[in-house]
């Protein structure tokens, strides 16, 4: 076992709200300076920049794992990571299909610019990214695994946009395995509000959508090897252990 500093929810160019300089190219970097050895692309809603992201990993020596930020129907955030970039892919045609249609306003939330592995624009998305889909919190596992992945609730410590925040509680019925503390969040209080969490490993990333939010203290995962599929079999119960900031 080999123990591994991770980042598991980062934002890039094509999150709205994500700032432009949130490239392929620079936060795969500054996660390389900031010594992350995995990371994962969790733009909301969408995969588009993972295939970008993942070759640039490959490139400098991080690995890059494809994900999502998915706003479910209850409007509760859940990360859903993927072995594979095609799996990935496959599922963000499946939520461009179960996704609510509303025009975005890039004076407001930005461009949502879709990049290749040198940075240059190859697209953009036109419909807002943030809106709720038809993805229900109790479904969102049970979907991930079948495009050979795996879901957890985002920053369950937040008021807004979190499980627990619109549902009171991590329902039993949705099968996480593991759940996201933010790192300004304290995982042992959480623990004593929501005793749902005993048991679950806690996961602890930046949710960062600005290069200067990217985290230098570490949260950290031993894992078999590092990769996708070992990590995907860690958050599912197997195989791994997830440590708290510093440990």
């Amino acid at each position: 076992m080999e123990r591994y500093a991770y980042d598991l929810h980062l934002h890039s160019c094509l999150s709205p709200c994500g700032d432009n300089d949130m490239t392929p190219n620079n936060l795969v970097n500054m996660a390389a300076l900031l010594g992350c050895d995995i990371i994962a692309l969790t733009d909301h809603n969408t995969c588009r920049n993972t295939p970008a992201a993942v070759k640039v990993g490959e490139a400098v020596g991080v690995l890059v794992v494809p994900g999502m930020e998915l706003t479910t129907a209850e409007e509760a955030h859940v990360v859903c990571l993927f072995e594979t970039v095609e799996g990935a892919l496959a599922f963000d045609d499946y939520v461009q299909a179960h996704r609510m249609t509303v025009p975005n306003r890039p004076e407001i939330f930005g461009d949502q610019i879709i990049m290749n592995e040198d940075d240059e624009p190859i697209g953009s998305i036109d419909g807002l990214l943030i809106p709720a889909t038809e993805i229900s919190v109790d479904s969102v596992r049970t979907l991930a695994e079948q495009y050979g992945g795996t879901a957890f609730p985002a920053h369950v410590d937040h008021d807004s946009y979190s499980v627990i925040a619109a549902l009171g509680m991590l329902p039993p019925e949705a099968g996480f395995t593991a759940a996201e503390v933010s790192f300004g969040g304290d995982p042992a209080q959480q623990r004593l509000l929501h005793p749902e969490l005993e048991g679950l490993s806690i996961l602890r990333s930046s949710d960062a959508h600005y290069l200067h939010l990217m985290q230098e203290d570490h949260a950290y995962v031993e894992l078999p090897e590092r990769s996708a599929k070992a990590l995907i079999a860690a958050l599912k119960g197997g195989e791994g252990k997830f440590f708290d900031l510093g440990a």
